[in-house]
């Protein structure tokens, strides 16, 4: 098998760029909506809208890679890291270091990259990991990197990334071009293109030994948020996380050739699928806002505490809706008692009721 890095115009990748001007001008009009939105939301609730933005995203992008993280406890911490309050206990480091690096993405997207940026995020991502030999530097051990499936007598190997010996002058060279292709640099690209690329060809070299998936995705939106001039805080892990095996089929399809018009058309439109369920959380925040305004002093306290905790649930809410069942589970309360409160909030235009009795479900009216 020949991998893309190994051929001898690497990593002069080629691709349709005309297929993407579409995709671009699109991004361009999506992100004008989104940032218009974003400017009816008040100073309060604009801080609210970023930690949940920014928390959603590292528990995504962590989940990607099968690390399942709390998310109460990574906004907890993002809050502390932000001044707004005293970190809950019981936050986990993997917590702790997630929360970091996605605001350090946050609060510098706009400083040109350097490996000891990459260094930081990768210590800040492992430091409490075991088993990894080499935190906060570029892989250094003889063993290959390599994405296999299957038993060992007959395994099928999905990449191998470049030895650990080209690692350095690969990511000097990759650093330059990241920098040479930003808004601002001698050969600049646009939102969509670079962004696609940088995931792509930082994913190639794979330069550490853990962690590669989240600082390549970090580095995707540091590259739109250049491109932007402001943080991005679209939903790309989230976007990802819900089709993960198209994203890994897509890379695998894009590892061994240099012509990558299918992976950049895969990546825009994951991009511009990201704006939209962006577009959909800022929509759902006003929703809310709105909701406890219309409603103020009208829930009793089992009320309120399943109301916050169906808001909680996000865009997705309960799968399947709130059912009686769940109401029981959160309040502790009698059936008739929860029945009682469940017909309350309908009355009142709170809840939409749908089905009947077992099949009754119940949704947020926004």
């Amino acid at each position: 098998m020949t991998w893309n890095w190994q051929q001898p115009n690497w990593p002069n990748f080629t691709y349709n760029s005309r297929l993407l001007e579409p995709l671009e001008r699109e991004f361009l009009l999506q992100s004008g909506k989104l940032i218009g939105a974003c400017k009816h939301i008040g100073p309060n609730d604009q801080e609210t809208l970023k930690i949940e933005l920014i928390s959603d995203e590292a528990v995504k992008t962590s989940q990607i890679e099968g690390e399942i993280l709390d998310r109460d406890s990574v906004q907890s911490s993002l809050r502390h890291q932000l001044g707004l309050g005293i970190e809950q206990p019981g936050v986990k480091p993997a917590e702790r270091g997630i929360s970091a690096m996605m605001l350090d993405l946050y609060s510098n997207f706009s400083m040109p990259l350097a490996d000891t940026t990459m260094f930081e995020w990768h210590k800040m991502l492992l430091s409490g990991a075991a088993g990894i030999q080499t935190v906060g530097r570029y892989r250094t051990h003889a063993e290959p990197i390599q994405v296999v499936s299957g038993p060992d007598y007959k395994r099928t190997i999905h990449f191998e990334a470049p030895p650990f010996n080209r690692v350095p002058q690969e990511m000097e060279r990759f650093i330059m071009w990241f920098n040479n292709t930003a808004p601002n640099g001698t050969t600049p690209l646009t939102a969509l293109t670079r962004a696609a690329v940088t995931h792509l060809y930082f994913e190639c070299i794979h330069p550490f030994e853990d962690g590669n998936g989240r600082i390549g995705r970090a580095l995707a939106e540091k590259s739109l948020a250049q491109n932007l001039g402001q943080p991005s805080l679209i939903a790309l892990a989230y976007t990802i996380e819900r089709k993960r095996k198209s994203y890994y089929a897509t890379l695998e399809q894009n590892n061994k050739d240099l012509e990558i018009t299918d992976w950049m058309i895969y990546f825009a439109n994951t991009i511009l699928e990201a704006q939209n369920n962006t577009m959909k959380r800022v929509d759902f925040h006003v929703a809310k806002a709105k909701f406890y305004e219309k409603f103020r002093d009208k829930f009793n306290e089992r009320q309120e505490k399943v109301l916050a905790r169906m808001f909680h649930e996000g865009i997705d809410g309960f799968k399947g809706g709130l059912s009686a069942e769940n109401y029981l589970r959160i309040t502790q309360t009698s059936r008739a008692t929860a029945t009682r409160d469940l017909q309350q909030l309908v009355e009142l235009g709170a809840l939409t009721k749908t089905g009947e009795l077992r099949h009754t479900r119940y949704a947020l009216s926004l």
